[in-house]
């Protein structure tokens, strides 16, 4: 029979519908129980692509024994990360605290007033590499729970108290100047792994926001260090297997150093994040590898993770059938050379081994290798390795597929949206602008309310009952604004506004401090704060983008304020930890820069001469340029206002740090413009 989970509209939680386990979603009657019965919560958090979330739920939510003792000792309540980030983030600070590590399946004890006391992440069924079978677990803390009742009281107590003391203080300092920047690329090229790409070691992650600060700190300053870090790494992992060499997209992360074996889930935020950095680079280097890589992610986005009302669904499972029934890391997407050859016929395959890097004793498990492309001597007959490729993907799409998340995450789809409305024009791909401004279009019709208040998810044409958290109003208003600079249309400029306006109001202490969850939000055992990037970027540094795009467009004086705030923690962490607030240093590059503004009047973007400037403007590299275009006398952007044709012609204005030059109706002049580098 299904338990309490089955109402919900978060596909990891409905994965746990039908478990043994009692569950309780996240809710004030589940901590009522535990209060009534007096007994401890059991809280657990994961999301739906997570492997070791999978491993743990077979392993001991669906065993009868376990499920049993676990109901009659606890209230157990199962969090989707993706959908509540705010329990997630609070719970997550206090396990790494308390433990130095953390991650998921995170396993967090709770007394009934929801203070943590006992902490973990994944536990195995028995007892293993030191670590304790989850039901010694379970029943070590039913007995101090029944026999210490004090200590754990007193426990619970102190970590609240000290995770109180951590609120982060620096609205009152001023942004980066040019000497934190600098600092910031010096420890970005301390950590730089000049060999492989990216930085640190294994596991490695994609560095989406620290190349999006590189490519901007080159534009403004002429650095080639910047530039070379950023597209050498880019090189590599577009090289390698973490991205997806047959149907485009990026994993989540390589497990090694040389970007080889991937973690294969693919997240739709890393896709988003990658494909706007790969059409950037193209913008600044004219790579051809760049531009590939852009329209093949913008492509797997469109074709694999659009759902049927027009948003991008969360991801893509790491694990598939094998074939046998058995779920595998993995089989979706490696080959042996036995499988090639099955597909190819003999001389294709050994072909296809030699390019794809594909070897008898594998790079991954039991044979099988990644797909990569390694670096070697010879040209190879680009007709015959379009027809390979073609034919394994199509035997690939033969196999049983990873499951999708369908889950629509506001914060995500604003990246999406900003991604491929960028590509789509940059590309000349209308079709890819269409589909950004359809997702756009889902946001402002299920997941905005009457108050331009945003619901955090949906599924299947229903919003979530959960509140967006800092992210997804900026993250939005990101997208919007880009959605309004290649558009045309002014409404996008006024959804952004909306949303910015809770950002300031809801979000922001007097002091300019950001929180992720709004003044009036669910009260939690503390109000998280987090100004660092992890896997996106942090809610506060991207409101400090998105404040800044939206002041230079309107001129809004609190909007640029609030902007600048919030870049105090990048004068704070940017120069100490670059690699964790790469946002931040791309805003503050664009705060250096002005931002540029530019508007390009002319009669619609049918006309070859108006299309032919906005397209420049937009391929302009100065650091967060805004660009609005609209008819002569529109009202459609602040920007555009007294900004008449030239001689009857098109025309484009570029104005910076209140200077403007003339009006120029030659796009050669215009790209000089926008190219020149200037130091601040």
């Amino acid at each position: 029979m299904p338990n309490r989970l089955a109402h919900e509209t978060s596909p990891y939680l409905l994965q746990h519908a039908d478990n043994p386990v009692d569950w309780w979603p996240w809710s004030d009657e589940a901590f009522e129980e535990a209060r009534r019965r007096d007994v401890p919560v059991l809280l657990s958090v994961g999301y739906s692509s997570c492997h070791w979330c999978h491993v743990m739920a077979h392993e001991s939510f669906e065993d009868g024994p376990t499920a049993e003792f676990l109901n009659s000792h606890f209230v157990s309540v199962k969090v989707d990360r993706e959908e509540r980030p705010d329990v997630d983030a609070v719970y997550m600070e206090a396990v790494q605290a308390a433990t130095g590590q953390g991650g998921w399946p995170m396993t967090v004890f709770l007394t009934p007033d929801a203070e943590p006391f006992y902490f973990g992440t994944y536990y195995p069924p028995e007892p293993r590499h030191g670590m304790p079978s989850f039901r010694q677990v379970l029943q070590g803390v039913g007995q101090a729970w029944a026999e210490r009742r004090d200590e754990v009281t007193e426990v619970a107590g102190k970590i609240v108290r000290d995770l109180a003391g951590r609120e982060i203080s620096y609205g009152d300092a001023q942004p980066p100047g040019e000497a934190e920047l600098g600092q910031a690329l010096l420890g970005l090229t301390r950590e730089y792994d000049p060999q492989r790409g990216g930085f640190g070691g294994a596991p490695k992650f994609p560095p989406s926001m620290v190349v999006e600060f590189l490519l901007r700190h080159h534009a403004r300053t002429g650095a080639d260090g910047a530039l070379e870090m950023a597209r050498d790494t880019c090189e590599r992992m577009a090289r390698g297997g973490i991205y997806d060499q047959l149907g485009g997209g990026f994993a989540r992360y390589s497990v090694d150093r040389e970007w080889v074996v991937p973690h294969f889930e693919k997240m739709l935020y890393d896709n988003a994040l990658l494909c706007r950095v790969y059409a950037h680079l193209w913008r600044a280097t004219g790579s051809e590898l760049a531009r590939r890589v852009a329209l093949e992610t913008a492509d797997f986005m469109v074709r694999e993770l659009r759902t049927a009302e027009g948003g991008f669904a969360s991801a893509l499972d790491a694990d598939s059938d094998d074939g046998t029934g058995r779920h595998v890391e993995g089989a979706y997407y490696v080959w042996t050379p036995a499988q090639l050859t099955e597909v190819l016929g003999a001389d294709d395959a050994a072909l296809a081994a030699q390019y794809f890097g594909v070897t008898e004793e594998g790079t991954f498990e039991h044979g099988s290798s990644v797909l990569q492309l390694p670096q070697q001597e010879g040209v190879f007959d680009a007709e015959r390795i379009g027809s390979v490729r073609e034919r394994l993907l199509a035997a690939r799409d033969g196999r049983p597929a990873p499951g999708r998340d369908d889950k629509v995450v506001a914060a995500w789809n604003g990246l999406a949206i900003a991604a491929l409305a960028e590509t789509g024009a940059y590309f000349e791909r209308p079709d890819l602008v269409e589909a950004a401004v359809a997702a756009a279009d889902l946001l402002v019709r299920l997941h905005l309310d009457e108050q331009a208040r945003l619901f955090r998810t949906s599924k299947d044409g229903r919003a979530g009952a959960n509140a967006g958290v800092l992210e997804d109003y900026a993250d939005v208003a990101e997208g919007f604004l880009a959605l309004a600079s290649v558009t045309g249309e002014g409404v996008w400029l006024d959804f952004a506004g909306l949303l910015l306006d809770h950002v300031i109001t809801r979000f922001t202490d007097a002091s300019g401090s950001l929180y992720d969850t709004a003044a009036d939000a669910e009260q939690l055992i503390r109000r998280p704060q987090d100004p660092t990037d992890n896997a996106t970027p942090s809610g506060w540094t991207a409101a400090a983008g998105a404040l800044l795009s939206y002041a230079a467009h309107t001129g809004s004086e609190p909007h640029r304020t609030a902007a600048e705030q919030a870049l105090g923690v990048v004068k704070a962490l940017g120069p100490r930890v670059p690699r964790f607030v790469g946002w931040g240093l791309a805003a503050a590059e664009a705060l250096l820069d002005g931002p540029r503004e530019v508007a390009v009047v002319g009669p619609a973007l049918s006309d070859g001469a108006a299309k032919g400037l906005h397209r420049t403007a937009l391929l302009g590299t100065a650091p967060g340029a805004v660009v609005a275009f609209g008819a002569e006398r529109s009202d459609e952007f602040p920007l555009l206002a007294d900004r008449p044709l030239v001689d009857g012609a098109p025309a484009a204005y570029v104005c910076r740090n209140f200077t403007c030059d003339a009006p120029t109706t030659d796009p050669e002049r215009l790209r000089a413009t926008l190219r020149t580098v200037l130091n601040s």
